[in-house]
């Protein structure tokens, strides 16, 4: 495991690194992180989540997203859009969640902006940014696994200038990562070819 190339799980198969290292993260890499992610909700939590992300493990914000999902209405931006200085009081109450300010003003701030926007806008947008297959090679270890790509620069640029916030090019990537923008899983990884 210390050169970063995939490692056998307790069921034999190949998988990332990053997935073995906490229970919690086989079914997630498994079963969710690359996988193609559409629909401007969906895209929004996503997000949100990898905002409240930045500085902290994402098993944190893993753990914490059911509670994340109750706080937040289910991530759906008409109701987010809504929420009031009383909800940003209980939201900055709420143990379940992370419970930074700037992280939720975001949170709220961008769901205000999406609200204004045409269905299919932010989907259409995050992936008009995805970059042409073959791009970059397949990575064959973590350290062939960027965090920053011209295309994730662009995409922060592009959602920074409609008006959102605490999206930076390296949160940018972990989006297109985890929404499966880009396929990072490992080559010999077996979830590497999953639907």
């Amino acid at each position: 495991m210390t050169d970063g190339a995939a490692v056998a799980g307790p069921d034999g198969r190949l998988r990332c690194p990053w997935a073995l290292s906490t229970e919690d993260y086989v079914a997630y890499h498994d079963e969710e992180w690359g996988r193609p992610v559409h629909g401007d909700d969906a895209l929004y939590e996503r997000l949100s989540l990898e905002a409240f992300q930045s500085g902290l493990s994402w098993i944190t914000i893993l753990r914490r997203r059911p509670t994340f999902r109750t706080a937040f209405a289910d991530f759906r931006i008409e109701k987010v859009a809504t929420y009031t200085d009383e909800d940003r009081e209980r939201l900055l109450a709420d143990p379940g969640i992370i419970r930074n300010r700037l992280k939720i003003d975001a949170t709220l701030a961008n769901a205000r902006v999406l609200a204004e926007w045409e269905q299919g806008e932010l989907d259409a947008l995050i992936w008009s940014h995805a970059p042409k297959p073959g791009t970059y090679p397949v990575p064959k270890t973590l350290s062939d696994v960027q965090a920053v790509t011209p295309e994730s620069t662009a995409l922060s640029k592009a959602l920074k200038k409609r008006g959102l916030r605490f999206i930076g090019p390296t949160t940018a990537y972990a989006l297109m990562q985890a929404c499966g923008l880009v396929n990072d899983h490992l080559e010999t990884c077996v979830a590497r070819s999953a639907p």
